[in-house]
């Protein structure tokens, strides 16, 4: 059965936009609060119109053109112009998800009511929606101030029935694909060329599929983390509840309190408990709740700067009826577009992500380094004929170099643009690329980890980790066998990265038996 979700520009969540981004079949309602504050928007640029005033991106042209003044007869035609010469992105065409995330997060923006555009323009983009036609939009093209223009036009090209649209058939002529699902190209009246493509919608769209997967990801974090400290037979003692209560991050405590609950009622833990003569383990075993935690709060800082940027009005100029109803209303040129704000937290979640991801391969380490972990090097069954897991930590490492080269902040390196008229730039669009990739990244290594993880626990049979540990184990099991002897570990790799970002790992201490409980014996072989 179809969801449901209502765009009224005030109460869109990140979880909403994930799953019409990603799904087919939605349902999407304006609602009739949001419809008439539209149509009042409307009704003040129709008055300015009226009586002939100056205004921007409406009687005037755009950026550095905005002291031209544009006649009466001109102004459609100007609109028109503005959406075809802003299409001018190029390179790879943007992943479906992230195009159905930058329409809905512009529908959502012109229904607050603050953009003077018709109610026609925010169906139409939910039409597109509702019945899977996806603009194709080129990564390329936006700095991230005046608004995502160049992503943005693309989608208002089709929209005007120019441009390229699928509807599952592969990029089409757009005239080609309305026709066949009765629809009529929208012509654009004053003021509305300049509402589809003025803001911070392509950012926010990427920005948030990303952090919704840093979410899964970093759940899995805790997941790996903790097998590995079963595997390496640390001590769950840092992260009894006393230590975090002393230093209470709320994002430190989350991360403690999963891996308690993982590491309960631990066979292994029990095999060491007593004569064991190291005084504690390495930071990146001891210190997981400090630093995954610390993760936990960027990512929660970021995720309100989404939200509240998902429900803004953030083109220009804004229109703002008269509170009583009377009067002309008001009509601003501002600076809601520039995606400063959305930029810095991206940049901000990318570096914490990076963190994330070098603590798990220094895990990684511990657990070939066979004067680290005490196991068999590489974890190989029979060590230098075999290779072992070697070179999937070479993987990892790879992929760490590049992510560190993407933790540097794109929001710092602002160009003037537009004959200096746009002189500073959020480089908005250029984060979340970086931020995307930094998620990828990080899903490979932190499979990696569970991978390696997984077969050191192999070799501490009969003893049977912590609860939690045990189900991951029988999750992993299920896509990856046990290493038995030297064979190619690229399908391994990328199950279990699929498996962490379809969420396999996430909540798995929702589902573990009250602590002392009797666990069942089967092999998680089996």
């Amino acid at each position: 059965m179809n969801r449901r979700a209502v765009v009224d520009g005030r109460s869109l969540d990140l979880d909403t936009v994930g799953w019409v981004a990603r799904s087919e079949g939605v349902d999407l309602v304006l609602d009739a609060a949001a419809l008439a504050r539209m149509e009042t928007s409307r009704g003040v640029v129709d008055d300015a119109l009226e009586r002939n005033e100056r205004v921007y991106g409406i009687s005037t042209g755009f950026g550095r053109l905005a002291e031209v003044y544009i006649g009466e007869t001109r102004r459609q035609e100007l609109q028109l112009n503005l959406v075809r010469s802003h299409s001018s992105g190029f390179g790879a065409p943007l992943p479906r998800d992230e195009v159905r995330a930058m329409m809905l997060l512009r529908a959502n923006a012109l229904a607050r009511g603050n953009s003077g555009c018709r109610p026609v323009l925010v169906e139409r983009l939910l039409d597109f929606l509702r019945r899977g036609l996806t603009p194709v939009v080129p990564e390329v093209g936006s700095v991230g101030a005046s608004g995502d223009l160049a992503p943005l036009a693309h989608v208002a090209l089709c929209v005007v029935g120019e441009g390229l649209l699928d509807d599952g058939a592969g990029p089409r002529p757009t005239t080609d694909v309305l026709a066949e699902h009765d629809l009529e190209p929208v012509t654009l009246l004053e003021k509305e060329g300049l509402a589809l493509i003025n803001g911070t919608q392509a950012t926010t769209g990427l920005g948030t599929l990303a952090a919704l997967g840093a979410r899964v990801a970093l759940e899995s974090a805790e997941v790996a983390g903790a097998m590995s400290l079963e595997a390496l037979k640390g001590t769950p003692a840092p992260f009894m509840a006393p230590v975090h209560e002393a230093r209470p991050h709320p994002g430190q405590q989350a991360s403690a309190r999963r891996l308690r609950a993982l590491l309960q009622d631990s066979r292994i833990r029990e095999s060491h408990r007593f004569n064991d003569p190291r005084v504690h383990d390495a930071y990146s075993l001891r210190c997981m709740p400090q630093v995954h935690g610390a993760a936990r709060e960027v990512l929660g800082y970021a995720w309100r700067i989404l939200t509240t940027e998902c429900n803004a009005s953030t083109d220009n100029p804004l229109v703002f009826a008269p509170d009583d109803g009377d009067g002309p209303g008001v009509i601003v040129s501002a600076g809601n577009f520039h995606a400063q704000i959305v930029a810095q937290a991206l940049d901000f979640l990318a570096i914490a992500l990076v963190d994330l991801a070098s603590i798990s391969e220094r895990r990684v380490e511990r657990l070939l380094n066979p004067d680290l972990s005490g196991l068999p090097a590489f974890l190989a069954r029979d060590p230098g004929v075999q290779s072992g897991f070697m070179i999937a930590q070479v993987a990892a490492v790879d992929l760490l170099g590049e992510m560190r080269v993407l933790a540097h902040p794109a929001s710092v390196d602002s160009v003037s643009t537009s004959a200096a008229k746009e002189d500073h730039v959020s480089m908005g669009m250029a984060a979340a690329r970086k931020l995307r990739r930094v998620v990828e990244c990080l899903e490979y290594v932190l499979a990696i980890e569970l991978m390696v993880a997984a077969q050191a626990l192999e070799f501490h049979r009969p003893l049977e980790p912590g609860a939690g540990v045990r189900l991951a184990v029988r999750r992993v099991r299920e896509r990856v066998a046990p290493l038995d002897g030297d064979r190619v570990l690229t399908g391994d790799i990328e199950g279990l990265r699929e498996a962490i970002r379809a969420g396999t790992f996430d909540g798995l201490w929702t589902e573990l038996p009250e602590p002392g409980a009797d666990l069942d014996d089967d092999d998680p072989n089996d």
